[in-house]
């Protein structure tokens, strides 16, 4: 692009292409994952009760994507764990580099104490989103190799392959012995996970030729566009999306519906009306729906009268009796 030359920014994206994640990046990213399992409700129990499954769970945490990506392009899911250098690598981390091991079993809780501190943090989820787009690149170029056309399999496996420690959290979780479907990431998704998404789709885009944009420069956009949000979340303390206002229109445009509580209004009413009307119908006793009920009726109640009356005139018939008999 024409932009990235005057600015000076095409020799940048080239370099930033280039860029290596080994070690450094990888280490950012695999203690910035180990850190969040460490902050997951009851996980300091289970890594004392159960270390093999601590390990495991930090296995889910740092190489979900390439595990999940694998099983959905029929690969094997220990994929990711069969370069020896990466396992070496992994290893030394675990052991030297706070990670895994020294997170969670360090005396005095020294490690995770400075890893937590804030710049140091700062630092890490910044190399950390850096990775994300190689992730997320990765999974869309090995879906084109395969599948040239399909537009819908590149970005599900860019989504899984940047994303996937997210995605499979549900069966991370049962590791642990903790079940939380409420917690799927379908249902109510992460800021990582939206990104990753929004990246994917990008990404295929541009493998397909229907984005207009060269690889190099959409690698450094996006990764630009990650960092800086990350971090500005971190530094303002902010934990909403930035795209919650976007989701909030688009949600109401074409996904509200009726109001809910509007409806259960006319609902209410019409359950109120239905049951007045039933009970005024049972107050009414069925003989008054016959037809000669109501002259019946006016007949009996004109032959009785007060009982004022009815003494008034026995005692004139009992006078008028009298009369005659003198």
């Amino acid at each position: 692009m024409d932009l990235f030359r005057v600015l000076n920014l095409d020799g940048l994206s080239h370099g930033l292409a280039g860029l290596s994640m080994f070690p450094y990046f990888d280490t950012a990213h695999y203690t910035v994952s180990v850190m969040a399992l460490r902050e997951q409700p009851g996980a300091l129990e289970v890594a004392r009760r159960s270390p093999f499954a601590c390990w495991f769970s930090s296995m889910l945490y740092c190489f979900g994507g390439g595990i999940l990506s694998g099983l959905m392009m029929a690969e094997a899911p220990i994929a990711p764990l069969s370069n020896s250098i990466n396992v070496l690598m992994a290893s030394v981390i675990c052991l030297c580099l706070c990670c895994r091991y020294l997170v969670f079993y360090c005396p005095q809780d020294m490690v995770y104490s400075c890893t937590a501190l804030f710049p140091v943090r700062l630092v890490l989820t910044g190399m950390k989103e850096v990775t994300r787009t190689w992730k997320v690149l990765g999974g869309v170029a090995e879906a084109h190799s395969k599948y040239k056309d399909g537009l819908l399999v590149m970005i599900a496996i860019g989504w899984a392959k940047g994303a996937g420690g997210g995605l499979i959290s549900n069966f991370e979780q049962l590791v642990r012995g903790v079940w939380k479907p409420e917690t799927n990431e379908l249902l109510k998704m992460t800021y990582p996970t939206k990104i990753t998404l929004i990246g994917a789709v990008l990404f295929a885009l541009q493998q397909t030729q229907y984005l207009a944009i060269q690889k190099h420069h959409l690698m450094l956009l996006y990764t630009v566009f990650t960092v800086v949000n990350k971090t500005s979340m971190m530094l303002t303390g902010s934990s909403s999306s930035p795209f919650a206002p976007i989701e909030s229109v688009v949600h109401r445009t074409f996904f509200s519906g009726p109001s809910p509580s509007f409806t259960s209004e006319n609902k209410t009413s019409v359950v109120k009306k239905g049951t007045g009307e039933s009970l005024n119908r049972a107050a009414v006793p069925e003989t008054s729906k016959a037809p000669g009920f109501s002259s019946k009726t006016a007949a009996h109640n004109r032959g009785k009268g007060s009982p004022k009356k009815a003494k008034v005139q026995s005692e004139s018939t009992e006078t008028e009796s009298c009369k005659k008999s003198d």
